[in-house]
């Protein structure tokens, strides 16, 4: 079974680029670790493909080489915090319609030209206070993600309310100091959230 993982810095994680097979130091290794264990008669290959500093329009641009060439049984995404964040300083923010419509370029592509089961995992902002602002912009987009998945998806993560579930009690910062990239802590609970949430496609 292939799993595919793909985003920007947050599924990248410092992986090797020369080795598509090396998940990296985020929520992907974490999650491949999980469903080894999990699913021990499995024959897995996980697959990274993220890149840090990706937009949607950059999945778009590499939706051949990296979603249809690659063929995955199973593709993950988690894609948008930066199509925020490159527009932030001066609120030059994407049009909703153009980012829905490069997103869904990218999903209509996986469903006509591959078989593979796709993940959507919601990107998530933690409450720091220099990027409370990117929520004027975000909120609307993960909105955009979840018609989006409730159109393409076969499993839907929603990784934004999760974590802030996750944080009653707990310092939020814990799960991704500058709010956007996790700490090692961050990466293994959303990482433990991916093996849980993927796990009605490996049983099929």
């Amino acid at each position: 079974m292939k799993i595919l993982f793909q985003g920007d810095s947050i599924t990248d994680a410092g992986r090797d680029y020369a080795d598509p097979h090396n998940l990296g130091f985020g929520y992907p290794k974490y999650a491949a670790e999980l469903l080894k264990a999990q699913y021990p008669d499995v024959s897995f290959e996980f697959v990274n493909l993220g890149i840090s500093g990706n937009q949607t329009k950059d999945l778009l641009e590499r939706v051949e080489t990296d979603f249809v060439d690659i063929q995955p049984d199973i593709v993950s995404i988690m894609i948008g915090v930066n199509d925020v964040w490159h527009h932030a300083e001066d609120r030059s923010w994407i049009p909703n319609d153009v980012f829905e419509e490069r997103y869904r370029r990218v999903l209509q592509a996986l469903k006509d030209r591959t078989n593979a089961k796709i993940m959507i995992i919601e990107p998530f902002l933690i409450p720091v206070e220099d990027k409370l602002f990117f929520r004027e912009d975000l909120s609307p987009k993960i909105e955009i993600i979840r018609k989006l998945a409730r159109e393409f998806a076969d499993v839907y993560l929603p990784t934004d309310g999760l974590l802030h579930a996750a944080m009653i009690g707990k310092e939020p910062t814990a799960f991704a100091a500058d709010g956007v990239h996790p700490t090692q802590y961050g990466a293994e609970y959303i990482g433990g959230l991916y093996a849980q949430y993927i796990a009605p496609l490996i049983k099929e």
